[in-house]
């Protein structure tokens, strides 16, 4: 019996939003094949390969590598722990019943990989465009309903940066007086003051 594990979705930008409202991911559809490399499928420290419809676990000194777990955690991302500030993208493993999995019991829990690419550009970083997360020195744009997305500080994404999130504080009262926007960020320190660019 050959099952295949599939992934649901990848979410390759963040979700970011004006002072409360919320946002639906930006998922796209792709499917995966356990490859037979590691005990846990997409385990911590283990590398997958790109491609435009499929993913597939890959040793991370393989030519097809583009990708390492730096994180992993089962159920769903909303249920979950947030992946780290320095996420690339996030691998949404959905359906279980593989034939070979990582205790032997027929099943591939559902769960999230939090992925950073192997090679620039990274758009996790403070001001790179993308990511799961904002984080202190990302560029968001307004959206329309109140909502923000995040955009490349340097002007190279589709959209023009309009504000810069300079301090991450515990209440928006906390934020310095120039600040125009507050941006939800999670975590501990969960307000993001953000000022015109």
């Amino acid at each position: 019996m050959v099952c295949a594990l599939l992934l649901a979705s990848a979410a390759l930008a963040g979700c970011d939003r004006w002072s409360g409202s919320g946002a639906e991911p930006r998922p796209a559809p792709v499917s995966t094949r356990p490859s037979g490399y590691g005990s846990v499928f997409l385990a911590r420290d283990e590398c997958s390969s790109f491609g435009t419809t499929s993913f597939t676990e890959v040793p991370c000194t393989s030519e097809r590598a583009a990708a390492r777990v730096i994180a992993r955690y089962e159920g769903k991302v909303t249920d979950g722990p947030s992946c780290p500030a320095t996420t690339d993208f996030v691998l949404h493993i959905s359906e279980s019943g593989p034939a070979s999995d990582e205790d032997g019991d027929g099943a591939v829990p559902r769960g999230y990989a939090c992925m950073r690419k192997l090679e620039p550009p990274h758009p996790g970083d403070p001001g790179g465009g993308g990511g799961p997360r904002t984080v202190v020195g990302d560029c968001v744009y307004g959206a329309g309903r109140g909502q923000v997305r995040e955009t490349a500080c340097d002007g190279t994404g589709r959209k023009r940066p309009e504000y810069r999130v300079t301090s991450a504080v515990t209440a928006r009262s906390e934020c310095p007086s120039a600040t125009e926007l507050y941006v939800e960020l999670g975590g501990t320190r969960p307000v993001g003051c953000a000022r015109p660019l």
